[in-house]
Order: structure tokens, then sequence, then C-alpha cells
């Protein structure tokens, strides 16, 4: 019943704008900050594998291997992605544009970031998000989804369903 009110009415809708402008807001501000102050992740990753030690380590030892074999080393492409992925998720919802898919992965850098040690915002963050994930294309009826994603759908169609012609048949 929930979820089809989350996916149906347009008060589910108007409510997900709030969740959305919200979450936006979050994102974006925070990816620019670190775009415009420059960022380095390396402080925080190695403060997440010092979480990693003792009896009841706020970092499991799995994320921490992860930390330890392919975040550390790569840390240049991480100081990217995270100010980036952070500004254009942000950006997304705030435009309602691939909604869904710019909620899920705010949601994958916010279980990051819980994964790391950090609580913060990120439990509530991940909370809203899951009722946008959930509301599904109804999240975006109120922003460039309304018109993107049927041009997309379309497009796609005609991509996939056209018999193929020959190039030139002139008699």
């Amino acid at each position: 019943m929930v979820v089809k009110w989350l996916r149906e009415h347009v008060t589910a809708s108007v409510l997900m704008v709030v969740f959305r402008l919200y979450l936006g807001y979050e994102w974006m501000t925070a990816g620019w900050e670190k775009i415009t102050q420059g960022f380095d992740a390396t402080g925080f990753l190695k403060g997440a594998l010092a979480k990693a030690a003792g009896e009841h380590p706020a970092v499991q030892s799995w994320w921490a291997g992860f930390i330890e074999n392919v975040a550390l080393p790569n840390v240049g492409l991480f100081n990217f992605l995270v100010p980036w992925g952070e500004f254009l998720v942000g950006i997304a919802l705030i435009l309602g544009l691939f909604t869904t898919f710019a909620a899920l992965m705010g949601a994958v850098m916010n279980f990051a970031f819980m994964f790391s040690g950090t609580t913060s915002t990120n439990p509530q963050m991940v909370l809203l998000t899951v009722f946008i994930l959930v509301a599904g294309a109804n999240a975006g009826r109120y922003g460039l989804d309304r018109w993107v994603l049927p041009y997309l759908r379309h497009w796609w169609t005609d991509k996939t369903h056209r018999p193929h012609r020959p190039a030139a048949t002139h008699q």
C-alpha cells in the first residue's frame, strides 16, 4: 500500500521533490566545497583504516582491505570521483534528472562513508534516499525526468525495434 502510494500518488511526488531538493542541496554543496577548496581523501582513508583495529572495530576488515588495496593506491582517482560525484548527484537530484540513478549513486557514497566509520548525516540521507528509490519515476515527476525519460524511451524503442533497411536502394 505504501509502495503503491509512493509510486503513483501526486502527493508522494511532491514529497519526493522536498526530499530531492534537500538531498540535492546537501550533495551539491559538499561536492562544490571540495571542488573549489581542494580535496585529498588520504587522511580520511587512513583514519578509516585506524578504525579497523581493536576489539570492536568501526570499520570491518573486508572494507579496510578495500581501502588499503584499492582506494589508497588510487587516491588520485578518488580525489576526483568523490567531489564530482557529490556535485553531480546533487545537481541531478535538484533538477529531477535521472533521479533514481542519482539517488542510487548518492546511497552508494553514503554507504561508503558509513563503511569507513563516519556517521554524520549519512544515515538520514540514506533513509530519505530509500523513499526516492522506492518511488521510482514518481520521484522525478516534477523535474526534468518528466520530459527526458519518455524521450529516451521513445529513442531507445526506435533504435532497437526498427527493421534494418539497406542504405540505398534506388531503382
